[in-house]
This record gives C-alpha cells, structure tokens and sequence, in this order.
C-alpha cells in the first residue's frame, strides 16, 4: 500500500513576468499588471507530497524532519524574499512564470529524493491560483 506524506511550506518574492522576444507594448498587452518593470509580489504557498511504501522498521514512508530540511534548503532559503529575475539563476533567462517556477521547485526537490518516492508539488501564487506537477499524470 502506498501512502501520500505532505508539507506545507510558505516564501514570498517578487518577480515580473516578461518575454525578452517581444516588445514593450506586447509584453504589456500579453502580461498586463504582471509586466509592471517595478516587479510585484506573491506570498506563495508549496506543498510538497512524496508517495511510497511505508518502510516496515521505521513505520514511515519518509521522514518528515528530512522532508521539511529539504525544502527549506533547497527552496524556501533559495527563493524567500528574492526578486525572482534579478536573484535566481534559472530565472536569468526563464520567463518566471507560475508554471516555470513550479517547475524550478520540481528539479530541485526530485534531486534530493530517492526513485522509490513519486514526488507531487503544488505551488500557491494566490488564494485562487496555482500550478500542481503530478509524476503519476
């Protein structure tokens, strides 16, 4: 049988949503607000599942004091209180959108974690939005 361990997780940081492709005009079209050059803000909300076996000895699927260090050294202390395209790397060159961030989180967890795990993330922008990556879809 297999069992779902979740963490929640929160960070804050600003970002701007921009294609370096387009135009001022159709960047400002295209991502409205979210292009502002001024940059704007989220408080994210992450919660991180890993799905597996729960080991016979230990009782656990995961430990989840190595699943909270994970994703405070790996994410939280990465991206809290960060100006996504002016401080994070990926961003340099990615448009830091909520699906490419998720997707950042992604890479970097899944790193940490061994095969036996299927890793699921949900990332919060906003109450009402937010991006889920799923292995099992």
């Amino acid at each position: 049988m297999k069992v779902k361990i979740s963490r929640r997780a929160t960070f804050n940081a600003a970002h701007r949503l921009h294609n370096k492709n387009w135009s001022e005009e159709k960047n400002k079209l295209f991502f409205g607000k979210c292009n502002n050059p001024h940059y704007h803000g989220h408080n994210y909300t992450l919660i991180v599942s890993v799905l597996g076996d729960i080991n016979e000895d230990s009782g656990y699927v995961i430990d989840i004091s190595y699943l909270k260090k994970i994703i405070e050294d790996k994410i939280i202390d990465y991206l809290d209180h960060k100006n996504l395209n002016l401080e994070i790397v990926e961003f340099q060159e990615l448009n830091p959108t909520l699906e490419n961030i998720i997707k950042v989180i992604y890479d970097k967890l899944k790193k940490e974690l061994s095969n036996e795990f299927t890793l699921s993330i949900i990332l919060y922008e906003t109450e009402n939005n937010f991006a889920e990556i799923n292995e099992t879809v």
